[in-house]
C-alpha cells in the first residue's frame, strides 16, 4: 500500500474509534478490500482502580474480504497492544512446547498439553490454487502457554490444514511488556503459510482466557479492572503486498457501585 493510502486507513480508524468510543469494532476499506475487526471482553462488570483483578475472557475476530470477489491479499501478521489496566497471569500453569505439538491434529494436542490450554479459535483460509476452482478450509485454533524465554510468557499457536496433504501448523508468539500511555502489552503474530503458500486467511478468531484455581481462589490467564469505562485493544493487520490496516477497539466496562 502506497503512504497516502495507509494515512487514509489509519485516519479513518481513529475517527470511527473517536466517534464510536462505546463501539468495539470496526471495517476499513481501501479499494475492493476490507478488513473488519472486534475485540471484545467479558465480564464487562469489573473492580475499580485499586480494588484488584479480576478474570476476563477476551474475544478477538480479524476478517478479510474483497467487494469485486477478487482474492484477498494474504494476512503476513496480526500486532496486538493490550490495555494497561490488564494483566497475563501464568504463575502456576503448566506449559506446552513446540516439540510436544509437532505433527500432531487439534484433538491429540489438546490431549497433549490440555493443562495449559489458554484459549481456542477459528481460523478459515481460501486456497487458490493452479487448476483448481478456489475453495475453502476451516482449521480449529489452540492456544496454549507456552515456555517463559526471558521470563515473558508466549503463546504457542496450534492449527491443522488436509490440503495439499495433512499439516500441523505452529506458531510461536512472543508477548513483550511494554510501559508508557494506554496499553501495557504488546502481541505479535506472523502467520503461517498456508496450502504450500496458496493460502489467504479469510478469518482469525481467538478466544482467550482460562480459569484455575489458586491458593482457594479462582485466578485468571487474563486478569482485569475498569478505568475511563472502557478496555482498548489497538490491532494492525499487515499483507504480504505492503498494504497495513490499523484499528483501533474499546469494549466498555463498568464498576460496581
Amino acid at each position: 500500500m502506497r503512504a497516502p493510502i495507509r494515512r487514509v486507513a489509519a485516519l479513518a480508524a481513529l475517527v470511527a474509534a473517536a466517534t464510536c468510543a462505546t463501539a468495539y469494532a470496526i471495517t476499513i476499506e481501501v479499494g475492493p478490500v476490507w478488513v473488519s475487526a472486534t475485540a471484545t471482553a467479558q465480564p464487562r462488570v469489573l473492580p475499580k482502580p485499586g480494588h484488584g483483578n479480576v478474570p476476563i475472557t477476551l474475544t478477538s475476530i480479524t476478517r478479510v474480504g474483497t467487494h469485486d470477489g477478487s482474492t484477498p491479499p494474504t494476512l503476513k501478521s496480526l500486532q496486538f497492544v493490550l490495555d494497561r489496566n490488564g494483566t497475563i497471569d501464568t504463575r502456576g500453569l503448566p506449559t506446552c512446547s513446540v516439540a510436544k505439538l509437532e505433527g500432531t491434529t487439534p484433538g491429540q494436542a489438546r490431549k497433549a498439553c490440555g493443562g495449559a490450554l489458554v484459549g481456542t479459535g477459528t481460523a478459515k483460509v481460501l486456497v487458490t490454487m493452479p487448476g483448481r476452482a478456489p475453495f475453502s478450509f476451516v482449521s480449529p485454533l489452540s492456544f496454549f502457554n507456552g515456555p517463559r524465554p526471558n521470563g515473558a510468557p508466549t503463546l504457542i499457536a496450534h492449527g491443522y490444514e488436509t490440503v495439499p496433504a495433512p499439516k500441523t501448523l505452529l506458531v510461536p508468539i512472543a508477548i513483550e511488556r511494554i510501559s508508557g500511555g494506554r496499553y501495557g502489552y504488546r502481541v505479535d503474530v506472523e502467520m503461517p503459510e498456508f496450502a504450500d503458500g496458496y493460502g489467504a486467511p479469510l478469518l482469525a478468531e481467538a478466544k482467550i482466557g482460562a480459569t484455575r484455581k489458586r491458593g482457594g481462589r479462582t485466578v485468571g490467564y487474563l486478569n482485569a479492572h475498569c478505568a475511563g469505562g472502557r478496555l482498548q485493544v489497538h490491532g494492525t493487520a499487515r499483507f504480504t503486498n505492503g498494504d497495513s490496516f490499523p484499528v483501533t477497539l474499546t469494549s466498555p466496562c463498568h464498576s460496581p457501585g
